[in-house]
């Protein structure tokens, strides 16, 4: 069944690059966020500009509410472009509304993001035949000026995906080619999840730059000016223990650096040079982007909760330990006043707490 019909649930920096670009290219989106004044202020403009090559354009989406029901009843795909803390209230909110044949992009997965996303389905008795699948990170390195107004710098390149369960991969992938033909299949939903690069770098970048961030509310370049050496080798480092993990699920060991790369963001010695300090300093796509104005930003309650702490659970089930992300965890619990890993993508929510090692691959392919 080919997509026609497309809901786009987020209306940020992704969600409203991809409800622009679906839209001029033909398709039927409908556009949803929890929050009614990012709707209203989307109404009164009544269109999204989009930038890209220094060309704008205009479109109109189909539909926009902050109402779940009406945007995702009847469409072909929904493609979730929200940060992984909204996972949780999408999926209990649209349990009683999936119908059978409709598929769900994670754009992106983050790392868990399916297998939580399909456990919560399971446990709210959600009876459709519904199909998920997840991106490594979102298809478009864009950024809003202001609402409705976004600029897409880069389209990611080489976007492995992965469905969940496994064996529905290649069917899915093979859809979502014809929409966004950068995609490519990944083997499972654990290596689209360990290839997380804003986990890998995000949290050591924000804990190392909190005077600063603090001082300044977030008045530098992150990526060009608060990646600094030191903080490079500490993404080094979280990049060691996440490829030991890597090499015990039995996947590709690529490293920060090569998956940067493949993604087009970075240049050739940048990955040459198997320095994460290097291969962000030559990121044409991330120079212009300022930090974070507070460490209270997606950078940490995502890239940690829901980053680091699902890496870190199934280290812990392959018997590998990850101190520099442990450290991590514990730093940003402590800055932030919230409990991380109780709070983030554990064993449990992903469905993973009764399964043993050995058990891993079989579930991954087959499902819950």
């Amino acid at each position: 069944m080919s997509i026609k019909t497309i809901a786009v649930l987020g209306a940020g920096n992704g969600g409203c690059a991809a409800a622009a670009d679906l839209t001029l290219r033909g398709y039927q989106v409908r556009l949803f966020s929890r929050s009614e004044n990012t709707i209203a202020k989307l109404a009164k403009r009544g269109e999204i500009e989009l930038i890209e090559a220094g060309q704008h354009k205009t479109a109109a989406p189909y539909f926009m509410s902050p109402h779940l029901p009406p945007v995702v009843q009847g469409v072909d795909l929904i493609v979730i472009a929200t940060p992984a803390v909204g996972h949780e209230y999408l999926a209990t909110n649209l349990a009683k509304y999936l119908t059978d044949g409709q598929r769900i992009l994670l754009n992106p997965g983050h790392t868990g993001g399916s297998l939580h996303f399909a456990n919560l389905l399971k446990q709210l008795g959600c009876k459709a035949d519904v199909q998920i699948c997840e991106t490594v990170t979102l298809t478009y390195i864009c950024r809003m000026s202001e609402p409705g107004k976004v600029e897409v710098y880069r389209r990611t390149a080489n976007l492995r995906c992965a469905a969940f369960p496994g064996k529905q991969t290649a069917n899915l992938v093979k859809e979502l080619q014809v929409i966004f033909p950068n995609v490519i299949p990944a083997a499972n939903v654990l290596e689209t999840g360990f290839s997380n690069i804003n986990a890998i770098m995000h949290p050591a970048g924000m804990l190392g730059n909190t005077g600063w961030i603090e001082k300044s509310g977030g008045d530098f370049l992150w990526y060009a000016e608060g990646i600094t050496p030191s903080i490079g080798r500490w993404i080094d480092a979280v990049d060691a223990e996440r490829l030991t993990i890597v090499r015990a699920l039995g996947l590709e060991p690529l490293r920060f650096v090569d998956i940067f790369h493949r993604a087009g963001l970075t240049t050739d010695a940048g990955r040459v040079s198997g320095s994460a300090y290097q291969a962000i300093h030559e990121s044409e796509p991330n120079m212009t982007i300022k930090s974070p104005p507070s460490l209270d930003h997606r950078y940490i309650k995502e890239d940690v909760g829901y980053g680091l702490v699902p890496m870190a659970e199934i280290g812990k089930l392959l018997g590998v330990k990850t101190p520099v992300m442990d450290a991590l965890i514990t730093l940003a619990s402590s800055a932030l006043g919230e409990d991380f890993r109780r709070d983030g993508l554990t064993l449990e929510k992903m469905g993973l707490a009764a399964v043993k090692p050995n058990g891993l691959p079989k579930l991954l392919h087959d499902g819950f």
